[in-house]
């Protein structure tokens, strides 16, 4: 994978700065350590760094077609390329290199934007049509990768990160509110959403088009799961051995690289499944995982045992409360949000034990517990509707209407009581913010759409807000591919293949979450064989680590100055008195954040001062 930056004149006589492009790709070095490249003309500047993954020698972006009237910078992989440049090359189209990304611009040439439906991949791309003026740009169908883009008066602007779109002097440096507010509210932000006042992210499933002085965006895949009552189409025993099948081909097509490839181990069945295959194709692959001291949230014993069964090269990675406080900083600095965990970290620790062993790219479980019911929540929903309220009629007609416009359906209970929730938010905020709140509040804006909800039974309901809101611009954002490539890893992610994906949204529910196999049933069921039944039929174990309890603790100066009164008064978006209430309960004897219920409000308030630095932003006026 690879970084790009870029950006197009909206009108005549609106050029694109050679040192300013320069500067964008400079901003994404982390993404693309290996080369850069860069196509200047007609108004249009497109820059790349990359990360050679296949054909090291070849593979230079920007990338055109045969008669130059086609130019792209792309930033991912195409794991069916080879199929599609078997049949490009049948209606004649030349190959210059061995990359695979290059059959995007072919493609185009034969059929438009319709190319989106024939990539199996994970992909951030511009494409810069140059007989029609026309720019596309392109995210993948799970949002595996970002990209970024902001609308000035004169210039369409755009980057993998917010950080090389941030590099254009004419991108405003500011808070967006209502991005904090989402922090604060959902699993993380969610697209367009940033937390950068005008920068935006192409959305999942989505391109753009800019031509003729506009940018028009279009959706062209989202997760589609049937109506509550579909009947079934197969037989119980059928699902779990497709499954095995198209796993098996998700993870020999992402084993695809010229550079060694390895796979991260959590203790948990996702990533031990990933690991079983990976033995089966590729023996004695190299496997990481993170250990902590503490015996309540280590995984050592799980990981061992599946590194065994796999005979991978394992490499484990000590990790106490000091890496957290040495990574934050950085985290944050490639992360471009709060978080709420501080695992994060972790993951750039994981990343940059790869990076040292050689290893390019990553294979990891994420997408599984989103897509096959495999969070706390699915069981609930079991439990039905309606226990979620308070039985005070106002609190309760308040909830109907928040949740009313956040779902279409005030029956929807997902991660907490919305209204309720927004008076804890307004306690944290500080008077000025409160003030202005009716017109940043994210509740008043639907963040999915409400016509793939409806008709759809709870746990299918569930699956969609979990891989629109938690999935896609959290743990494969903040998560992922940011602390991935912070070190220039790429994650790959067997679950999220197209074809996984779609087969998913057709597993009956109670092949996911099972009256007596319990959560994720299908996936155990294909494990079986592959995984130890240690791990098979233990319960979920949420990966987590010590959160800001166990900092404060620690005694960080820099970390107590982020969260002094002064400052904190200084920046304007917080209540220091509330702020100074949270110290003080977090850091009683015994006091602990629950590790899936409970939101840790000063991590979101410290990660949020350290955005603050970090991108130099203004104070709240």
């Amino acid at each position: 994978m690879c970084g790009i930056a870029g950006a197009m004149a909206l009108h005549d006589g609106a050029g694109v700065d050679a040192r300013v492009l320069d500067g964008m790709t400079a901003n994404l070095l982390h993404r693309g350590p290996d080369s850069g490249g860069t196509y200047l003309r007609d108004g249009v500047g497109l820059g790349f760094r990359r990360l050679a993954i296949n054909d090291l020698a070849g593979g230079a972006q920007p990338m055109s077609g045969e008669d130059g009237s086609v130019v792209m910078v792309c930033n991912g992989e195409i794991f069916n390329h080879r199929e599609l440049r078997a049949g490009l090359e049948a209606k004649g189209h030349r190959f210059t290199t061995g990359c695979d990304v290059e059959v995007v611009v072919h493609l185009y040439e034969e059929e438009g934007t319709a190319l989106l439906h024939r990539l199996n991949g994970q992909f951030a791309f511009a494409l810069y049509d140059r007989p029609r003026r026309r720019l596309f740009l392109a995210r993948d169908h799970a949002g595996i990768l970002p990209l970024h883009y902001a609308i000035t008066r004169d210039r369409f602007v755009f980057g993998s990160e917010a950080k090389a779109v941030l590099a254009h002097p004419e991108v405003d440096r500011a808070v967006d509110l209502t991005g904090l507010d989402q922090v604060l509210t959902f699993p993380g932000l969610v697209s367009p959403r940033t937390m950068f006042r005008g920068v935006r992210a192409v959305r999942p499933g989505h391109y753009l088009l800019v031509e003729d002085g506009s940018v028009r965006e279009t959706r062209y895949w989202d997760l589609d799961l049937p109506p509550a009552g579909e009947p079934q189409e197969h037989p119980d025993a059928y699902y779990p051995e497709r499954l095995r099948e198209l796993l098996t081909e998700a993870v020999r097509l992402r084993l695809s690289a010229d550079v060694p490839v390895g796979f991260y181990l959590s203790g948990g069945l996702d990533s031990s499944l990933i690991a079983g295959l990976v033995s089966e194709l590729a023996p004695s692959a190299d496997s990481f995982s993170v250990t902590f001291p503490e015996a309540e949230i280590d995984e050592s014993g799980y990981q061992r045992l599946m590194a065994r069964k796999a005979g991978s090269r394992h490499h484990e990675i000590p990790f106490t409360a000091d890496e957290i406080v040495e990574g934050l900083q950085r985290m944050v600095l490639h992360a471009e949000t709060p978080v709420k965990e501080t695992y994060n970290t972790c993951s750039l620790a994981l990343a940059r034990r790869v990076r040292e062993s050689g290893t390019r790219a990553i294979l990891t479980g994420e997408g599984a517990d989103e897509l096959f019911g495999g969070y706390v929540g699915y069981r609930f929903d079991r439990l039905g509707r309606g226990a979620d309220r308070s039985g005070d009629p106002l609190a309760d007609a308040l909830e109907d209407d928040a949740r009313r416009r956040l779902w279409g359906d005030p029956g929807l209970f997902y991660e907490r009581p919305y209204h309720a929730w927004r008076e804890a938010k307004m306690a944290l905020y500080s008077p000025s913010v409160r003030e202005a709140f009716a017109e940043v509040d994210c509740l008043r804006e639907a963040p999915v759409d409400h016509d793939r909800l409806a008709g759809r039974d709870p746990l299918a309901q569930r699956s969609y807000l979990d891989f629109r809101l938690r999935l896609s611009d959290h743990l494969l954002a903040d998560h992922g591919d940011r602390m991935a490539m912070a070190h220039s890893v790429e994650a790959r992610y067997p679950f999220l293949d197209r074809a996984v994906t779609e087969f998913a949204t057709r597993v009956p529910a109670h092949l996911k979450v099972h009256p007596r196999g319990g959560e994720k049933y299908v996936v155990r069921q294909a494990a079986q064989g592959l995984v130890p039944p240690e791990i098979v039929d233990r319960e979920k174990f949420g990966f987590r680590a010590p959160g800001s309890p166990a900092l404060l603790r620690a005694g960080i100066e820099w970390i107590n100055d982020i969260l002094s009164p002064a400052r904190i008064r200084r920046q304007g978006f917080f209540d220091p008195a509330t702020v100074e209430r949270l110290r003080a309960r977090y850091t009683r004897d015994g006091f602990e954040i629950h590790p899936h219920f409970g939101d840790d409000l000063l991590l979101t308030v410290l990660t949020f001062g350290i955005l603050l630095d970090t991108f130099s932003l203004p104070d709240h006026p």
